[in-house]
């Protein structure tokens, strides 16, 4: 039989032997090539052999298929300049004290965890799931690194719900980097202004100092924490989308409304004609199928007023789309809360209330147009993450979770 040599890969061992067990493993013996260690009393590098210590095994990376584990007796040393002279045992670069594994395997481990999950890779690799959770813990913070920035020009900020039907909200806070990487930097537990506020605050003035913008939705609660600790050098802007959909739930109500009217005057077959109406009101006019168009001509005919508030909810939409500037969009949308004040319309008040006082952070977006959308696409990997690990409570391990799907293969690759 030809002999082969094994890829291990490993700094400052010899391989001794090589054996494979009745379950199929592979048990490779090394020892250390390196004399000496560091004292864990003084610091100071010891050179006085004084045996070895117990033997560990540890789990490697699998070998032709096979699980494989590394056998060693670390040296021990005795230091010469404590007064008690203690023992310091020898630890090589490529494991941890105290761990079961190499590090190249927990990288393995955690290059895994990219979209999948503690449970999944757990039973793939014959791994008890509270091992891969300390492995998470060992290299994937809590909290965010700081040191790892060194600039926030935007920040976004949002609101999950950890249940669906809940209303246990958390808030996810997030920055767009200038070379258009997304990072997480916390998710907290509440949406209330005070975890906010201390969250802005714990970013160091260094950092402070880069941000530029801040994207939220149209909670007061939000706006204000920025407000307050950013001040006005930092533009606090509405996300458009979050603003659409405050105007776009006005038309919806009234939709709900007419329609409830409308089934209970019309005969069942002219009823039956207007099904899809729903979808067609969502719908730009220049977007709109013929038949979709013609559903809505038949729509307004029984409800002006409908078709009045559809006109109106789209007009804003298109004022959004223009190129302007923020004092012209303030001109154009003073023009258009004029125009529904003087209609007979009633279903856009709560969003007239709301662009009366957010004018400022609404008017924002049309500076730069910088919208919260990257904070909405981390929201949606959050909703895949709860998806894939049936539903996660522990904001640490969704933090840690958003930070290994994210920048897992960057991080550990």
């Amino acid at each position: 039989m030809e002999s082969f040599e094994i890829p291990l890969d490993l700094e400052d061992v010899k391989i001794e032997a090589v054996e494979f067990t009745q379950n199929h493993e592979i048990l490779i013996t090394v020892r250390s090539t390196l004399d000496g260690a560091f004292c864990r009393q003084c610091g100071q590098n010891i050179t006085d052999f004084y045996g070895y210590d117990r033997e560990i095994t540890l789990r490697h990376l699998s070998i032709l298929g096979k699980q494989t584990y590394i056998k060693i007796r670390p040296k021990r040393y005795r230091c010469p300049y404590c007064q008690d002279r203690p023992t310091t045992t020898q630890k090589l670069e490529w494991y941890e004290l105290r761990s079961l594994h190499t590090k190249a395997y927990e990288t393995h481990i955690l290059l895994s965890l990219v979209n999948s999950t503690v449970l999944d890779v757990s039973l793939k690799e014959v791994i008890g799931y509270e091992a891969v959770m300390g492995i998470v813990d060992r290299y994937v913070d809590k909290k965010v690194d700081w040191n790892e920035f060194k600039e926030l020009p935007i920040l976004g900020i949002d609101e999950i719900a950890l249940k669906k039907g809940h209303r246990d909200f958390v808030t996810v806070i997030t920055a767009r980097l200038t070379e258009g990487k997304n990072r997480v930097l916390a998710v907290l537990e509440d949406r209330q202004k005070a975890a906010v506020k201390a969250f802005f605050s714990s970013i160091p003035m260094e950092l402070r100092k880069t941000i530029q913008v801040v994207c939220s939705d149209l909670y007061e609660g939000y706006i204000n924490a920025a407000r307050e600790v950013f001040g006005r050098k930092v533009r606090v802007t509405a996300d458009r989308f979050h603003v659409a959909k405050l105007y776009r739930k006005g038309l919806d109500a009234l939709r709900k409304k007419e329609m409830k009217r409308l089934k209970a005057e019309l005969p069942k077959d002219q009823y039956k004609e207007l099904n899809g109406a729903m979808w067609a009101l969502r719908k730009h006019p220049n977007d709109a199928t013929p038949e979709e168009f013609n559903l809505l001509k038949k729509l307004f005919k029984f409800t002006p007023l409908l078709g009045t508030a559809y006109l109106f909810c789209h007009t804003l939409t298109d004022i959004f789309e223009q190129p302007i500037t923020k004092a012209e969009a303030r001109r154009k949308l003073r023009a258009w809360k004029y125009l529904v004040q003087n209609s007979e319309l009633d279903c856009f008040d709560s969003f007239l209330k709301t662009l009366e006082e957010r004018m400022d952070e609404i008017t924002n977006y049309f500076t730069e147009r910088h919208s919260s959308g990257f904070v909405e696409g981390l929201n949606n990997k959050i909703k895949v993450i709860k998806r894939r690990c049936y539903g996660i409570l522990n904001i640490d391990h969704l933090f840690q979770r958003l930070i290994i799907d994210l920048t897992g293969y960057e991080k550990f690759a």
